[in-house]
């Protein structure tokens, strides 16, 4: 399955991984053998989101997998960031100060250069605590102050700015893209590798790398996100010498991993578990606890990404199953933004497998870890639709309550 499928093929492809008959697919969904075929090959259209849930539910996977890309962000549910702070990020983004004169915009003053780094370090922090709401608001001004920063520091400070700045558009790539804007976080990505680049530090650009695969991949450009993360991880590690260090080995492990999701979700098995595998063997060298470039790399982050690749790939009892053979104290340890993702992915295997209740709680303690790592994410929206309708009204109490709040509909 790649992500130019048209959804017809996607059907076949996901009921040939389940190994059904095109009669035996038709008989669980009450269709036809014929009405069956002529969806796989593009002759009638599946237009119908009722059917289409249908068909999800048939074959256990999430109705996103079906669709070929991320959920989109709507106005009506994502309202835990303003769409006019989106707004103003994207024409932050949208500034070319580097233009100058072009433009009669009033100049930035800026900040000294050691400001400006505790102010992306605390971003840096208020992502991982998922708390995207304040993330928004700062982040207006740091894509403000970012590019004024580096234009006016000293000859010798440039390449330290010139970083801060990549780390800037980092955050608002990572940000954008779990609000539902994957073209507003590749645009950001693709200026976090420029960025990198004049700062020259390959570390930081491998990781600015991920931020570019991820926002392709949220994009439906799975395959092309694939390349891009094996051949980055190539080089960092070849340019990382003989004796790599911890940093080198954590963004090499991290963009394995980010080629393991794109793997994931083009359905190509054999590349994402060839990818774990080797993320794997990395990561017990670098051991669980360090944060090496905001990568949160080691042991425990390889298996919730195992879990993730499982989910993406439609396996949720594998998802399932890795899950709960995850050390609870190292996972405890990790960044509540990691811990809140997680839960929201095996949400989604038990959804898969049919496990409505223990999907309904883990959104629930996902919720409790960082709200706004439900309340924000288009996905998570979607999954929670997806428990509340097939739970037919026997769905926590505490998950209705959230999707009244969130104004979603089962």
């Amino acid at each position: 399955m790649t992500e130019e499928l048209p959804i017809g093929r996607r059907v076949a492809y996901w009921r040939q991984r389940r190994t059904m008959s095109q009669q035996v697919f038709a008989d669980r969904i009450g269709k036809s053998k014929s009405w069956v075929d002529k969806i796989e090959r593009g002759v009638r259209r599946l237009d119908k989101f009722s059917v289409l849930h249908d068909i999800a539910d048939v074959l256990q996977v999430d109705v996103q997998l079906l669709l070929g890309r991320d959920p989109e962000r709507s106005p009506d549910t994502a309202n835990c960031v303003d769409q006019v702070e989106v707004e103003d990020i994207r024409q932050a983004l949208e500034r070319y100060e580097r233009l100058g004169t072009l433009f009669e915009a009033a100049p930035i003053e800026p900040i000294p250069l050691t400001d400006l780094e505790k102010s992306v370090s605390h971003a840096w922090m208020t992502f991982e605590s998922a708390n995207y709401a304040a993330l928004a608001r700062s982040l207006i001004n740091l894509l403000k102050l970012g590019p004024a920063v580096e234009e006016e520091s000293e000859e010798r400070d440039r390449p330290k700015a010139a970083n801060l700045l990549s780390q800037i558009y980092q955050i608002a790539s990572s940000v954008l893209r779990k609000l539902g804007e994957p073209q507003l976080a590749w645009l950001a990505a693709d200026r976090a590798i420029s960025a990198a680049q004049r700062g020259d530090d390959p570390l930081l650009i491998g990781t600015a790398t991920t931020r570019v695969a991820n926002a392709l991949r949220s994009l439906g450009r799975s395959r092309a996100a694939l390349d891009l993360n094996i051949q980055v991880a190539q080089k960092i590690l070849s340019q990382g010498g003989p004796a790599p260090t911890d940093a080198v080995y954590s963004v090499h492990g991290a963009l394995l991993l980010q080629g393991s999701m794109a793997a994931a979700h083009c359905g190509d098995l054999p590349t994402a578990r060839e990818l774990l595998r080797s993320a794997d063997q990395i990561a017990d060298v670098v051991g669980d606890g360090k944060n090496h470039y905001w990568t949160s790399f080691g042991p425990t982050n390889v298996a919730l990404h195992r879990a993730a690749a499982a989910v993406e790939l439609g396996e949720g009892r594998m998802a399932i199953n890795t899950h709960v053979s995850i050390d609870p104290e190292s996972f405890q340890r990790l960044v509540p933004e990691r811990r809140a993702h997680h839960y929201l992915d095996v949400a989604r295997g038990y959804n898969q497998v049919g496990n409505l209740p223990e999907a309904g709680r883990l959104l629930v303690e996902a919720s409790r870890i960082a709200p706004l790592e439900i309340r924000c994410r288009p996905i998570a929206h979607q999954v929670i639709s997806d428990v509340l309708r097939r739970s037919r009204g026997a769905a926590p109490a505490l998950l209705v309550s959230m999707a009244e709040e969130l104004r979603l509909a089962a």
